[in-house]
């Protein structure tokens, strides 16, 4: 078993910090969704979701 480890410690520990950065990707977005951020760039006249979004109402108001 040791032997198994000491030759995949380096696969071991890309894997981590590969899972731990992506565990961190998702929370992040979970968090913004909580808050009503988006990542909508504003430009609905090329989205195919546009009739959908509710930003597409508030940066009518905002010009």
């Amino acid at each position: 078993m040791s032997l198994w480890l000491s030759a995949n410690f380096g696969n071991i520990i890309i894997s981590l910090i590969l899972i731990l950065i992506v565990t961190l990707i998702v929370r992040s977005m979970i968090r913004d969704k909580r808050l009503g951020r988006s990542s909508c760039g504003g430009n609905c006249a090329h989205c195919k979701m546009c009739a959908s979004c509710k930003s597409a109402g508030e940066s009518e108001n905002r010009i």
